[in-house]
């Protein structure tokens, strides 16, 4: 439209109440009507030659739907009618929208709704490439090409043995294990020889790896919660000790049909104390090692250590006989963490294992048959590792050869529940009957079995805080084997 040099508009702004409410303008007049609260407003005002852009539909001269109705004209005082209110309808943005005086089309419509979509995929499908990509890449690292000579340093040296690597590459030298990528050099490059084992979880093996025996325990892949349980836990900072198992590598590996769950230790070629104890009678000093290594290696468990290379009290949970191995040098070192619980005394909380699985039913303190055991104290938990030590304590000393008297070897309560006895049968045996494992007089003739049936009965008081602590056992043990001039 062509707009004369000088138009007159009404206007409502206080600017022009000084020229009569009216103004001058050389581009349009403009009326607007809004609803604000209810409130209905009237605005007029004149409109700039330069605003009038884009040219036949002016940017401010567009309604908005829902919130104003807005009208241009180019004829002196032509906005002083008054517009109706608009019916609320849903609000599109300024010079859009899809409807009836909209200008937005069906193609622009899809086109708004399915570009976002579009977009939203596109990022997603990203993502899951960049995360294949980096975890792909990660694997990489962690086997690192054998071939590339920069990587030397970090590879395992063809002369060291898995002590020297246990030693030098612990993170603080008796800490947490080797690093992972260390674990998995090691584990993809044993050779298993023969199974030594089957439990629940899975199979025992005795595998080769460079010249030297390692234990292999592969958990069944339904028990993949288990066997991380137990690496988590013998990676715990300062854990090693001559009397815990040994803890080399975990490894998961895939054969392309399943993924075998590997956790390999130290290798021990007597078994567990149940096999050892099949076997062999014990002398009384034989005795006092294996009572007192097992307390040495139950009392640095439970111990908190602290400091920033501290280590929190760990309570075992399963301390039984076949849980326990007997050493070269017929010492013990406690095995099978995948029950074990951490306190972290910081926040006074207790890390429970996932895994469903209790104990073993025949060494199961009174506590815990009955369920009276407070799950949220952590020493509850130490006092029921030191009942089953008792029972422990019970097998070896039977098999204690003083004067050529011994007895065979029996599990505890062998006379009174079956082989795989209930809860029920355990619960009404040792908390309603209150009986304990038989302790013969005889024993009172010497020393060594003296103490030993003396910490035995200490160890099985109904109430868990009367009971001995590991350390209080170590300490008595010790001074037995100074008193019997016993090397230890």
């Amino acid at each position: 439209p062509s707009v004369s040099p000088a138009l007159w508009c009404n206007c409502t702004t206080a600017q022009c109440e000084k020229t009569g409410s009216r103004c001058e303008t050389d581009g349009a007049c403009m009326a607007s009507t809004s609803s604000i609260g209810g409130e209905v407003q009237h605005v007029r005002i004149c409109i700039t030659r330069d605003k009038l852009v884009p040219p036949g539909q002016p940017f401010f001269c567009r309604s908005a739907e829902g919130l104003l109705n807005i009208h241009c004209c180019y004829t002196n005082y032509c906005n002083s009618i008054d517009l109706q209110v608009p019916s609320v309808t849903p609000q599109s943005g300024l010079g859009g929208g899809y409807g009836p005086g909209g200008t937005w089309g069906l193609v622009e419509l899809i086109a708004v709704i399915v570009g976002p979509l579009f977009l939203l995929c596109l990022l997603l499908l990203l993502g899951v490439f960049l995360y294949q990509y980096h975890r792909r890449a990660y694997s990489h690292r962690q086997r690192l090409d054998v071939e590339d000579p920069s990587c030397d340093h970090l590879y395992p040296a063809k002369d060291r043995t898995l002590q020297d690597l246990i030693f030098d590459l612990s993170t603080s030298g008796s800490g947490s294990g080797l690093p992972l990528f260390v674990q998995r050099t090691v584990a993809r490059t044993i050779v298993l020889q023969e199974i030594i084992g089957k439990g629940r979880f899975g199979e025992v093996w005795r595998g080769r790896w460079r010249g030297g025996d390692v234990a292999v325990k592969i958990f069944s892949s339904r028990e993949e919660r288990s066997w991380f349980r137990e690496a988590e836990i013998y990676q715990t900072t300062m854990l090693r000790h001559e009397n815990i198992l040994g803890f080399i590598a975990a490894d998961n590996k895939d054969n392309g049909t399943w993924t075998q769950l590997w956790l390999v230790s130290d290798y021990h070629e007597h078994g567990s104390l149940f096999d050892y104890l099949n076997r062999y009678s014990v002398t009384a000093e034989g005795m006092i090692k294996l009572a007192l290594s097992a307390a040495s290696g139950l009392a640095h468990l439970h111990m908190e250590i602290l400091g920033t290379q501290g280590k929190p009290g760990i309570a075992h949970r399963d301390l039984k006989s076949k849980n326990i191995l007997v050493k070269k040098n017929c010492t013990c070192a406690i095995a099978d963490l995948g029950l074990a619980v951490r306190h972290d005394s910081a926040t006074d909380t207790i890390d429970i294992a996932p895994s469903q699985r209790v104990g073993t039913k025949r060494y199961m303190a009174p506590e815990v048959l009955d369920e009276t055991i407070n799950m949220r104290h952590f020493d509850s938990f130490k006092c029921a590792d030191i009942y089953a030590l008792g029972l422990v304590y019970w097998e070896i000393a039977r098999r204690c050869n003083i004067g050529g008297i011994h007895e065979e070897y029996q599990l505890p309560y062998y006379d009174l529940v079956p082989s795989d006895p209930s809860i029920e049968e355990m619960r009404k045996l040792v908390c309603e009957q209150k009986v304990r494992p038989n302790v013969p007089n005889w024993w009172q003739s010497y020393e060594a079995l003296r103490v030993m049936g003396k910490i035995m009965r200490e160890c099985w008081y109904a109430n868990g805080a009367a009971r001995l602590t590991a350390l209080r056992i170590k300490k008595t043990l010790s001074q037995l084997s100074i008193q019997e001039d016993i090397k230890v």
